[in-house]
């Protein structure tokens, strides 16, 4: 290692979507736009689940806590972004950095548990409408909800004081919009061998079950619907989960691709695009999927 190339980490570049200065008010307003549309949206979605006795389920608790999660996912990073965007600067200091890094991968592990337990619910809810009252009722569902928020806060939090014993290179630049966590972790001088490990084994440990579950509740779900006789039974059952696993899809499928190729291959643009998939588009399509159904 060359000492001459090592320092205290005080700044990061986020190269972000492009460099073409042409670009930059156009992608201001668009994000914008976009920001806004996912805090109108997601404030809504909460305002009505809360003021609405007859929304005072699991299901629509859940989706409370994803509107809430969503908001502040989008307002740890999207604000800095249009920062840079409007100001033509990159420049990210190693404290706002680290901010983003916790904050991103707490609501990111949130979002992913809260999917899981609203699975859940809908699997209880069609299999079992019985027992759906006793099994979710509100102590339950408060308890899930407390497990969600306790894993994803202690969970990136370990992940933070990790990469604080980090020492950093003098090229700093981070080929994405926000501090991701494996962006970071490749500006490392210092062997961050442990910390890739540690990494991708925790998001291995949640993201694993939380996704054989869902597939799980959801096998269990098509087969208890198909065994309808009513038509129109199982048009309400299908449109009652379609929304849901249109939002898994679209997690799992940028989110997963995002992380697993970041292990193993230098960050480019569709990388960067997909990571816009899931910190920006999904929250702001959130409310239409679940909202405009109902």
């Amino acid at each position: 290692m060359d000492v001459g190339n090592q320092t205290v980490a005080s700044e990061f570049l986020l190269l972000g979507l492009s460099e073409d200065p042409d670009l930059q008010p156009l992608l201001f307003r668009l994000f914008l736009s976009m920001y806004l549309v996912t805090m109108l949206g997601n404030l809504l979605i909460i305002l009505t689940v809360s003021s609405d006795f007859h929304l005072h389920t699991p299901l629509y608790f859940f989706l409370s806590h994803l509107s809430f999660s969503d908001i502040f996912l989008n307002s740890t990073i999207v604000p800095k972004m249009l920062v840079n965007l409007q100001t033509d600067s990159k420049i990210i200091t190693y404290a706002d950095c680290l901010t983003q890094m916790y904050f991103s991968s707490v609501f990111g592990y949130l979002d992913n548990l809260l999917l899981t337990v609203m699975a859940f619910d809908r699997f209880v809810a069609i299999c079992h409408p019985l027992h759906d009252t006793i099994i979710m009722n509100p102590h339950p569902s408060a308890l899930l909800g407390l497990v969600s928020w306790s894993l994803s806060v202690l969970v990136s939090l370990l992940h933070s004081v990790m990469v604080l014993h980090l020492s950093f290179c003098t090229h700093r630049a981070i080929r994405n919009f926000f501090c991701e966590f494996a962006a970071v972790l490749k500006s490392a001088c210092s062997d961050a061998l442990s910390i890739y490990i540690m990494l991708y084994s925790v998001t291995g440990l949640l993201g694993i079950p939380s996704l054989t579950g869902i597939l799980f509740s959801y096998t269990k779900i098509i087969s208890s619907v198909l065994k309808m006789s009513s038509a129109e039974g199982k048009y309400k059952a299908f449109s009652t989960c379609g929304s849901h696993l249109t939002v898994i899809s679209l997690l799992y499928g940028t989110g997963l691709g995002v992380y697993l190729s970041s292990a193993f291959f230098p960050s480019t643009l569709k990388w960067v695009i997909a990571s816009m998939m899931y910190i920006v588009f999904i929250p702001m399509l959130n409310p239409c999927i679940y909202s405009l159904r109902n």
